[in-house]
């Protein structure tokens, strides 16, 4: 449909120049969120040359800190690509974002498919499919002119705010504790800024993950074994300046850590 490669290709060429992101022309822009999917679908295939393969997914809006901040009641999925995926210890450069942001975020990496052919999906059956978890730092964009005003349909269509990650090393979900006890903190430069719970996030980060595994049965999609998802920040998104170092703890699962030059 050209409206919605249309829109596509608007936000691609924003995203690739890092030019701030203005509401998109009335004859282009998503008028639901199933749109919006739609557009980011075109989206994912125009920035693969770029970004590398698809490798997972980002669930935003899964805490009610996050839902009120950004003004959006329930959950919304965006891709995750091989190139921006980064270990602990990464050094990157703020100029590389339009205004960077990170998210203090527990990970998970699929042992299994969850093919859409078996939904809908459960939280106690999808922790069967997890083979680990990762402490991970979720790195956003603001790459919005205003976002206040974009409305969902248009950040879900450009992968809603999602910009890359960073993952410290990989604990087996056999040996993982309870990730309704597990306490998240943000530290920048030495300081907390921000805590949550593995509760905040949907009731339990495996509800999340039952969510986007229904959301992509809906549309006939399935996830994949080694695919990585993020099930949603535990703490406000931290907005960051050049020279800021990040680190984050979460009991039990240890601690992921990046600075941004």
């Amino acid at each position: 449909m050209e409206r919605i490669l249309g829109a596509a290709k608007a936000i691609a060429t924003a995203r690739r120049n890092r030019a701030p992101l203005k509401a998109l022309p009335k004859d282009i822009v998503p008028r639901d969120e199933a749109e919006g999917y739609q557009v980011q679908r075109a989206l994912h295939d125009l920035l693969q040359p770029q970004l590398g393969s698809l490798v997972g997914y980002k669930i935003g809006c899964t805490s009610a800190v996050m839902q009120q901040y950004l003004d959006i009641a329930h959950p919304c999925g965006g891709g995750v690509f091989e190139k921006v995926v980064h270990e602990s210890g990464v050094s990157l450069p703020a100029a590389d974002y339009v205004n960077v942001g990170v998210e203090c975020e527990i990970a998970v990496r699929l042992a299994r498919n969850l093919a859409a052919s078996e939904a809908p999906f459960t939280a106690e059956w999808v922790a069967e499919a997890i083979e680990a978890y990762h402490p991970a730092m979720e790195i956003v964009d603001d790459r919005y002119v205003k976002w206040e005003t974009l409305g969902a349909p248009t950040l879900v269509a450009d992968d809603f705010f999602a910009a890359g990650c960073v993952l410290g090393p990989a604990v087996p979900r056999i040996i993982a504790p309870d990730l309704l006890g597990v306490t998240g903190r943000a530290v920048i430069n030495g300081k907390e800024e921000g805590r949550g719970t593995g509760a905040d996030v949907l009731g339990h980060p495996h509800n999340a993950l039952a969510w986007l595994a229904n959301h992509l049965a809906a549309e006939g999609r399935d996830l994949h074994a080694g695919q990585i998802v993020l099930t949603g920040s535990l703490v406000k998104t931290l907005w960051l300046k050049a020279g800021d170092v990040v680190v984050l703890e979460l009991d039990g699962l240890g601690k992921v850590e990046a600075t941004f030059t």
